[in-house]
């Protein structure tokens, strides 16, 4: 009979060690060896064996004094999870027929274990049971074309869609007025069913959602003649949707629980693409809106005011004596509203960006013999007025 190993030796710390070193051990050890990485399974039940006892005070005594002798028959009886195998995986084989006698939990602390077990045996443990993930309707994605004033200003657009809403005729219960809802027979009511996997480890229990009344626990005496017991039917429905002011090309809006409705959980989401139209005069940089417009050569030099085209309508704005082409002026508080970030307390909520105006000036491609003798003229250094 081959000698068992010190269970020191196995956890490689000392004698002395304290609780936390053999937790530090055994956690960096449990990892290493672990068979869902790739690690031995003997030498991880026999770093698991070892750290039951150790981590024990009354164990960890008892061994120091009698060695395995001294938790040999006791191991099993003090809540050793191997204790199916008598006490350390030895002599029963793990698909013996006594297995199914005793299941057992294994417990790896933080150690990040628990997920690897969740992924491989199908779900998230919750200690008491298997979390069940709530279920939602799905959501919808539509697109909405809107104008640049309408960008610009906000606006509402009435939305007409045709979605999983809520049964009329059922209230979304599924069941036929008049009748009821009764408990599940198959999985009693409690809206999932156990089923016992047997593993290299054991039997582990995996938990799922009870097909028959997909978790609710309930089924109807009798399904809704309308819904035929989906809770949902599909119908035309307007969605109003509120377009804030300064929302640019491109943004999506997500309207909550306004998606395809479903028997037993919340509506998903409806996200709405918004697309802005073009505008013939105007483009925008944020919250800027840029222009142009046009001046002949001789209003450019003297001086003149000229109308401005902007959202809010013609504006009187006055153009420089000397101004030149490609001259940018701004007129404040004519752009787009502050949008981004904008809260109760944010003090650039509803202002405004600048509309910016860039000066062109004309230059005329067909001259009199006279106005050209007055450019030359002019050229020269001649007092003469360009234009008589």
């Amino acid at each position: 009979m081959v000698a068992k190993k010190d269970y020191y030796e196995i956890l490689g710390v000392g004698r002395s060690a304290s609780a936390d070193e053999l937790k530090k051990a055994y956690r960096r050890l449990a990892v290493e060896h672990h068979p869902d990485r790739g690690g031995n399974e003997e030498s991880f039940k026999e770093i698991n064996e070892a750290y039951e006892v150790l981590k024990d005070t009354e164990k960890r005594k008892r061994y120091d004094q009698f060695g395995h002798a001294g938790v040999g028959s006791s191991a099993a009886s003090d809540g050793n999870p191997f204790s199916a195998y008598g006490g350390g995986f030895g002599g029963t084989g793990p698909f013996d027929s006594a297995q199914g006698k005793q299941e057992f939990r294994f417990d790896f602390g933080d150690l990040g274990l628990g997920d690897i077990f969740g992924n491989f045996f199908g779900g998230p443990s919750t200690g008491s049971g298997f979390r069940k993930a709530q279920r939602r309707g799905s959501d919808v994605e539509t697109t909405v074309e809107i104008s640049f004033e309408n960008a610009v200003f906000g606006t509402e657009v009435d939305l007409r869609l045709n979605l999983e809403d809520s049964c009329e005729h059922c209230q979304g219960t599924t069941v036929e007025p008049g009748y009821e809802l009764k408990t599940c027979d198959q999985c009693k009511g409690s809206g999932q069913i156990t089923n016992v996997m047997r593993t290299v480890f054991g039997n582990i229990q995996q938990a799922a959602v009870c097909p028959k009344c997909k978790g609710r626990g309930k089924i109807a005496e009798k399904s809704c003649t309308v819904c035929h017991g989906k809770g949902t039917q599909r119908k035309s429905q307007t969605v109003k949707l509120k377009v804030p002011a300064g929302i640019d090309d491109g943004a999506v809006i997500r309207l909550r629980e306004h998606g395809e409705a479903i028997e037993g959980g919340p509506k998903g989401d409806l996200y709405v693409n918004i697309r802005v139209r073009p505008h013939k005069k105007f483009t925008r940089e944020g919250e800027l809106i840029l222009s142009s417009e046009n001046v002949g050569m001789v209003e450019a030099a003297l001086g003149t005011e000229i109308d401005v085209e902007t959202v809010d309508g013609p504006v009187r704005m006055k153009v420089p004596a000397g101004t030149q082409s490609g001259s940018d002026f701004k007129l404040s508080d004519h752009g787009v509203p502050h949008l981004k970030g904008s809260g109760p307390f944010d003090s650039a909520q509803g202002k405004r960006g600048a509309h910016i105006v860039t000066i062109l000036v004309d230059t005329p491609t067909k001259l009199s013999k006279e106005q050209i003798q007055l450019l030359e003229e002019f050229q020269a250094g001649g007092k003469k007025s360009l234009w008589r």
